[in-house]
């Protein structure tokens, strides 16, 4: 609802509001000097709970803003923080999704038990589960439970809220959003309206309390959030968690984060003890290190760390002389087809009538256009049945044209492989020509013709 203005008569010599309309100020005596003014009522901390500073209603100029740095809490797990930025925001509202069974409630209940170890009382709101369930999870994964670790099994969000007024604590967790209703709103949990009214009350206790919530979301069968899209909006920080049912590798990506950067991701093994960190993720993704045809090492730049990981790629004929099928698991699509194009045109390789399968090994996806040319060697490998003599690997975007483009942070990719103990890298002319790292060959290629006869030779 709009803030409503009032209309007042004020003297612009001494500033007082001037009561009559006889045209002299009764204060100064001046006259002729009144002015007309409309004034905003002052701001409803209650309903204007977003707001982290104030201005006093008026507006400021930007280069005089003073930038605030905001205090965060360390979740005590190494993988969550650098996904958060480097730990969770005071009074930020952060919503987490993935499939079911993927590992999200065994994440959480283990940051509420390490933050309640360190930091004071932590409220665990769970309206899927009981305190009995919650509790057998708890044990298996945390070990040693603290004395400041709450569970309130309640789907009522006024009386959860009552609850933290209690408790006071100092971190609150919603699992989750979609069983959650206000007595407010008339309609069923999990409504658009239930979900919209709940993220509202949620964000204004966080705000106006200065502690962080954790919602935990559930999700579509296309993997996207359920209920209106305007609850991303309203959150400070987006975490998805993924990862393939028959692996035991979860990767937790930020979709959005008002506190730090969108492009880290933080990776776990899920164990029958609960998660565990992979802090050396690349050296995890790659299990062989044996030459075979079809299989290509290629990198992404993801936050802070150079992530590697194998491409395989099969080549086979069609059955009954169809139409080859094409399937790709970890990386797009349709940038797969129009790397097959684009070997056809410049590399000569003929393969309408062959089946075409791209994998990315280990469950990883990919959406960086760096594991273009890994792509595109796999395939000539499979179809031509040889493989490099040496351990190489392969970084590069390819154009329609078949030449190479430039990627970024080229450098730590080359440093991340001299580590990993590569012989050679393939790298686009341009990225070779402003690399100065030793310790492993480096193959600047124009095009795609010049990164083949690196790889075969």
């Amino acid at each position: 609802m709009a803030k409503k203005a009032k209309t007042v008569y004020m003297c612009s010599e001494c500033g007082n509001e001037y009561p009559s309309w006889q045209g002299q100020c009764s204060f100064c005596g001046s006259w002729n000097t009144i002015i007309e003014q409309k004034i905003l009522d002052a701001p409803d901390p209650e309903l204007d709970s977003r707001r982290r500073t104030s201005t006093g209603g008026k507006a400021v100029k930007l280069a005089g803003v003073g930038t605030a740095n905001y205090a965060r809490i360390d979740t005590g797990i190494g993988e969550l923080n650098r996904v958060l930025g480097g730990g969770m925001v005071l009074g930020s509202l952060t919503l987490i999704s993935g499939e079911p069974g993927i590992g999200k409630s065994t994440l959480i209940v283990e940051t509420a038990n390490k933050i309640a170890k360190k930091y004071g009382p932590v409220l665990y709101a769970s309206g899927e589960e009981s305190e009995e369930q919650v509790k057998l999870r708890a044990d298996r994964v945390c070990g040693e439970l603290s004395d400041q670790l709450y569970i309130f099994p309640e789907t009522n969000l006024e009386n959860i809220i009552a609850s933290c007024e209690q408790i006071k604590p100092c971190f609150l967790i919603v699992d989750s959003i979609q069983t959650m209703y206000s007595s407010e709103v008339d309609s069923v949990a999990g409504s658009v309206t239930q979900i919209r009214a709940c993220s509202n009350l949620l964000m204004k206790f966080a705000k106006t309390n200065n502690v962080p919530v954790f919602i935990v979301a559930h999700v579509t069968k296309s993997g996207d959030l359920a209920g209106p899209k305007t609850i991303e909006h309203m959150v400070d920080c987006v975490l998805n968690f993924t990862g393939e049912r028959d692996r035991d590798l979860r990767i937790l990506r930020s979709f959005k984060n008002r506190f730090g950067t969108t492009d880290e991701i933080g990776a776990f093994r899920m164990t029958s003890e609960g998660m565990i960190e992979v802090s050396d993720l690349s050296g995890s993704l790659i299990e062989s290190s044996a030459l075979e045809e079809g299989s290509v090492v290629s990198a992404t730049y993801e936050g802070s760390r150079p992530v590697f990981f194998e491409i395989q790629a099969l080549v086979a004929h069609a059955s009954n002389g169809a139409f080859g099928r094409r399937t790709a698991l970890g990386v797009n699509y349709n940038r797969v087809s129009m790397i097959l194009a684009v070997l056809e045109k410049k590399a000569g390789l003929a393969l309408s009538d062959y089946d075409v399968y791209v994998n990315v090994v280990g469950g990883m996806k990919s959406e960086s256009t760096a594991t273009d040319l890994a792509v595109a060697l796999a395939i000539y490998s499979s179809c031509k049945g040889k493989h490099a003599s040496k351990r190489i690997v392969a970084v590069g975007e390819i154009g329609l044209t078949g030449n190479l483009r430039s990627i970024p942070n080229a450098d730590k990719i080359v440093q991340e492989a001299v580590r990993l103990g590569y012989d050679a890298i393939i790298l686009p002319k341009k990225n070779a020509e402003q690399v100065k790292v030793g310790g492993i060959e480096i193959l600047g290629a124009d095009n795609l013709r010049e990164a083949i006869k690196y790889y075969t030779n």
